[in-house]
C-alpha cells in the first residue's frame, strides 16, 4: 500500500469529493443509524476527509470532546469549517493509532478501511481504546466493490468478505451489513473521471496511453454490454466492546 500515493491523489481531489461521493455519503448517513445513543463523551473519526461524516455527526451527536484524523493536511480547513471545537490532527490513521493514549466512546470511519495496510492489528488497536461500553462503527467496501475495473485492469484493492469479517470479529460483540449499490453512466470515460474525483485511483501511479485508454473502453462497454456501470459493495461493522 503506497500511502504517500493514496495522500497526494485524494489531497489532489479534495475539491472534486464531495460532488461525486454520492455512496460514501450515503454510506455516513446510515453507519450513524447504527449508533446505540445521541451523546458521547469522547469521539474519535478516523479518515475524515472534507467531512461528510464529521458534518452528520456534529449535527446528530453531543459530545465533550471530538478528534478527527487524516493524512491529508489540506483536510484540516473542511473540518475547521464545520466547528472550531474538531481537534484535527494530520498523520497516518495507523501511526496515529499506535501513538494515541486515548480511550474513546465511539470511534468512528467511513469508507477508510480498505486502505489500511495492517487491518487486524490495526482494527484491535482501535478496540483497545473504547472505553466499556463503547462502539466501533466503521464502513469499508466488500470484494464485489468495482468489479467491473478489475474484471477489465485485473487490479483491486485487497477486499474483504463478510465472512471474513465475520471470523476476524468471531470473539468480539459485532453486526454486520451488506449492501450492493450500481451506478450507471452514459460512457466508460466518465467512470473514470468519477474514481479520478473521488481520489480512489490510489492503486499505481501508472499514465495511460491512447492504447491504454482504448482498450479500457472496448474492454469496459463489452463487460457492460454498453451501459456502463460501477458496482459499490458497502459493508457496515458496528462493534461494542
Amino acid at each position: 500500500m503506497n500511502k504517500d500515493l493514496i495522500r497526494k491523489r485524494f489531497a489532489k481531489n479534495l475539491s472534486t469529493y464531495n460532488e461525486n461521493a454520492r455512496i460514501q455519503e450515503q454510506m455516513s448517513e446510515k453507519l450513524l443509524s447504527f449508533a446505540d445513543k445521541n451523546e458521547y463523551e469522547n469521539i474519535l473519526e478516523i479518515g475524515c476527509g472534507t467531512g461528510l461524516l464529521t458534518q452528520k455527526t456534529f449535527e446528530k451527536f453531543l459530545f465533550k470532546n471530538y478528534i478527527s484524523n487524516d493524512i491529508v493536511e489540506d483536510c484540516s480547513k473542511y473540518i475547521q469549517s464545520i466547528s472550531p471545537e474538531i481537534n484535527f490532527i494530520c498523520d497516518d490513521a495507523e501511526n496515529f493509532i499506535k501513538n494515541d493514549k486515548k480511550k474513546y466512546d465511539l470511534i468512528l470511519s467511513n469508507a477508510v478501511f480498505q486502505w489500511i495496510e495492517n487491518f487486524e492489528e490495526f482494527i484491535f488497536e482501535l478496540i483497545n481504546k473504547l472505553n466499556t461500553g463503547g462502539s466501533l462503527l466503521f464502513s469499508t467496501f466488500g470484494t464485489e466493490n468495482f468489479r467491473e475495473i478489475y474484471h477489465v485492469l485485473g487490479k483491486t484493492l485487497p477486499y474483504k468478505s463478510v465472512k471474513d469479517y465475520q471470523e476476524i470479529f468471531k470473539t468480539q460483540n459485532f453486526i454486520i451489513e451488506e449492501e450492493i449499490r450500481i451506478l450507471a453512466f452514459k460512457s466508460s470515460k466518465d467512470i473514470l473521471k468519477h474514481i479520478k474525483n473521488t481520489g480512489v485511483n490510489a492503486l499505481n501511479e501508472t499514465y495511460w496511453t491512447k492504447t491504454d485508454m482504448s482498450n479500457f473502453e472496448k474492454g469496459y462497454n463489452n463487460f457492460c454490454s454498453g451501459s456502463p456501470t460501477l458496482t459499490y459493495n458497502p459493508i457496515y461493522i458496528k462493534i461494542t466492546k
